[in-house]
């Protein structure tokens, strides 16, 4: 086997593995209301926070449904122990109203978290 068969070989299996990793922990949702560039990560909450899918879906978040279609997918409900906020208390996990980049990563993270974190350039 050659040397650059061999590094093909490896590339391909990073990337398959990568793939493979975001869809065992669901990977990156971006919530686009009630404001624009709210992120969750799988990847933060199942492998490196250990936390399992029960945790959260079919007892907080159903499975297959998107929380920012009901009307009470705001901050308010959150602060009341409701979606993120149930384990986002200060006590279990920060508390939902403090470290709020975080998770709120505005209309540019978003940009940059769709170009593969790539800083856009700038015009003059």
């Amino acid at each position: 086997m050659t040397l650059r068969t061999l590094i093909t070989f490896a590339a391909a299996l990073a990337l398959t593995a990568s793939a493979a990793l975001a869809a065992t922990h669901g990977g990156d949702i971006v919530y686009e209301k009630p404001v624009k560039g709210v992120v969750f990560s799988h990847k933060i909450h199942v492998e490196e926070k250990g936390l399992s899918c029960d945790m959260c879906h079919n007892r907080l978040f159903e499975m297959g449904k998107v929380a920012q279609d009901k009307a009470d997918f705001v901050m308010e409900s959150l602060y009341q122990g409701k979606y993120c906020g149930a384990c986002h208390n200060g006590t279990l996990a920060f508390a939902s109203n403090s470290r709020c980049a975080t998770c709120h990563i505005g209309v540019k993270g978003q940009k940059r978290l769709s170009n593969g974190d790539k800083q856009e350039k700038k015009g003059h």
